[in-house]
């Protein structure tokens, strides 16, 4: 592993009976993306809260480019961006207006604040609407504007917080682009996400926490080969499903999923692939329909079901 840009250790955080953070250990790489994901509550705004400066732990330390977020707050703002779901700008006034703005309590001139906010309308493809008021812009340009935002003071370490919540597939996809350059300029990155999807595409390495602990860590590949293949029965008719557990359980299927709406089953091939030849064979002996069977490898969907026992929440 290379430098560290952002350290965590034991970092713990109580809210009155509630253990929001129980110990949080985590190292990110510089000019890397780490995804955090893991279920509502889980702990992911509390702890960036905490790297923000907008919080103190209870128990542990965490450093940002070596200062640490308590001892060196003021240090650590001047080196941090933030952008989350919902954009941070003044609708009151124009996107330009909104970076100056931004430039200013930064405390560069006024010259300066406007140099930078040029650059970054262009970057992020909002110079033809500079002048308008953000009342006219769209939520995608709106959050790219947010984005832009937190960059006017170039800090090398970003934190998004679900930066592309109900943003529609084109806007998501531009923002990615954005962020993808700023990675490849050496901007570290810390991305909350429910998009696993987003999580999978952008993230180098990928930590799932619930409950404020770490649950596992490691890329999008090493977290997939910890599961096995899935088995996907489609049942030609629903009235069978108790005989085609029943069938699957007696095959040694006892890792499966029933989904009654979509008349599914699923099922974790532990054995291997001879599991699925008994599976089959004992289906067949149970004179069971099956409009459709597939073998897929597992995705990032399947890890955070193991890991958190339900699906993300989109």
């Amino acid at each position: 592993m290379g430098v560290s840009s952002i350290t965590i250790r034991g970092v713990q955080k109580r809210f009155d009976e509630v253990e929001a953070l129980r110990g949080i250990d985590l190292s990110i790489e510089k000019g890397t993306v780490l995804g955090l994901l893991g279920p509502n509550g889980a702990g992911k705004t509390t702890l960036i809260r905490i790297l923000t400066t907008l919080m103190q732990p209870d128990e542990g330390s965490a450093t940002i480019e070596g200062f640490d977020v308590v001892e060196h707050a003021d240090e650590v703002r001047k080196i941090i961006g933030l952008a989350g779901q919902y954009a941070a700008v003044d609708e009151n006034l124009t996107g330009r207006e909104n970076l100056i703005m931004v430039g200013r309590l930064y405390h560069l001139s006024r010259a300066e604040a406007a140099t930078r906010a040029a650059e970054l309308l262009i970057q992020f493809d909002l110079d033809e609407a500079a002048d308008r008021s953000l009342k006219t812009y769209s939520g995608g340009m709106r959050r790219r504007l947010d984005l832009a935002a937190s960059l006017v003071n170039r800090p090398p370490v970003l934190f998004l917080d679900e930066p592309t919540t109900g943003l529609d597939p084109q806007s998501r996809l531009a923002l990615w682009k954005i962020i993808r350059e700023l990675v490849d300029d050496g901007t570290t990155v810390l991305l909350t996400t429910q998009y696993l999807e987003e999580a999978e595409r952008m993230a180098h390495r990928i930590v799932v926490i619930d409950r404020g602990l770490v649950l596992a860590s490691g890329t999008p590949a090493e977290l997939k080969s910890s599961l096995v293949d899935i088995l996907e029965l489609h049942l030609a008719d629903i009235a069978q499903v108790n005989k085609a557990t029943a069938a699957v359980r007696a095959a040694g299927g006892i890792d499966m999923q029933v989904n009654l709406g979509e008349q599914l089953i699923t099922v974790a091939l532990i054995e291997g692939p001879g599991m699925l030849q008994k599976i089959i064979r004992s289906l067949d002996i149970a004179r069971v329909e099956l409009a459709d069977l597939t073998v897929r490898h597992p995705s990032l969907d399947d890890v955070f079901l193991k890991l958190t026992g339900h699906k993300a929440e989109v």
